[in-house]
């Protein structure tokens, strides 16, 4: 069965262009905002979102992401909110694809099957968990692809051709190359670097190929477009939010600027 990302992508490439997808995280900088800026993004050109499930140790992501979990974690967003959220979303949106981005811990602790079924019924459309490497997802594979979710692989600089190889054997939707070596919110990108390793990531997996990690702003955005099936942007638009915490419809207007500025370089 089809799902969502598969559709969307499919959709960009066959018009060669290249998939926009905004990450913010869920409950920040309170959760009733969530929704709304989520319905934001779609309208600023958003074609995929990511939705961060706060954790109380992302390790993966920098300061700014970490201080967004620190926010949603102080209402007491847990991923049984994110669900309903997600599910709140589907009530105007069914169509623009939601992939949930976090760690493992709080999915074991709902357990596999009960979130697998919970994702699919909320509306979710794809699944990212840092720290699940492939080995252990081959024991998941089948909750995820029994309700129809797709499962979604991070690859680095560093990530070896035979782990790639290891990766494509579980990956559907896409895969998220990172661009540099470090954790989110990074400045330094290499685009000629950024297209060795997409050359080589392309030549191993039979999905797209998403790039994020330094991409700031529409050149850089464009810049990645060129090469990449996706351009994944997430501390540029959580930093604006930071910047607006407690104003909340100011926050959901300078990311629309963002996210806004982003998708007219890519369709430039």
């Amino acid at each position: 069965m089809t799902t969502r990302i598969e559709t969307v992508l499919a959709d960009l490439s066959a018009k060669n262009k290249s998939a926009l997808i905004p990450y913010i995280t869920a409950g920040d900088p309170q959760p009733n905002a969530t929704v709304g800026f989520m319905h934001e993004l779609v309208k600023q050109g958003a074609d995929i979102i990511e939705l961060g499930v706060p954790f109380s140790d992302p390790m993966a992501d920098g300061p700014t992401i970490q201080l967004a979990c620190e926010r949603a974690l102080e209402h007491g967003t847990g991923l049984k909110d994110v669900l309903a959220m997600v599910a709140e979303f589907r009530k105007d949106d069914a169509n623009t694809p939601v992939v949930l981005m976090g760690y493992l811990n709080p999915v074991e602790a709902m357990g596999y099957e009960v979130f697998t079924a919970k994702a699919q019924e909320a509306g979710v459309d794809g699944v990212l968990l840092v720290d699940l490497p492939p080995e252990e997802a081959e024991e998941q594979l089948e909750n995820f692809k029994k309700n129809n979710l797709d499962l979604i692989f991070l690859i680095a600089p560093t990530t070896t051709n035979a782990r790639i190889e290891q990766i494509a054997k579980c990956a559907s939707g896409y895969v998220y190359y990172v661009s540099v070596k470090g954790v989110t919110g990074s400045a330094a990108l290499d685009v000629d670097d950024v297209k060795q390793n997409l050359d080589r990531i392309k030549a191993r997996v039979d999905v797209p190929v998403g790039v994020g990690f330094g991409i700031k702003d529409g050149e850089t955005a464009a810049q990645i477009g060129a090469i990449a099936d996706g351009v994944i942007v997430g501390s540029a638009i959580v930093n604006k939010i930071a910047e607006n915490a407690n104003d909340v419809a100011k926050a959901q207007a300078e990311i629309a600027a963002v996210v806004g500025e982003m998708n007219q370089a890519l369709s430039n």
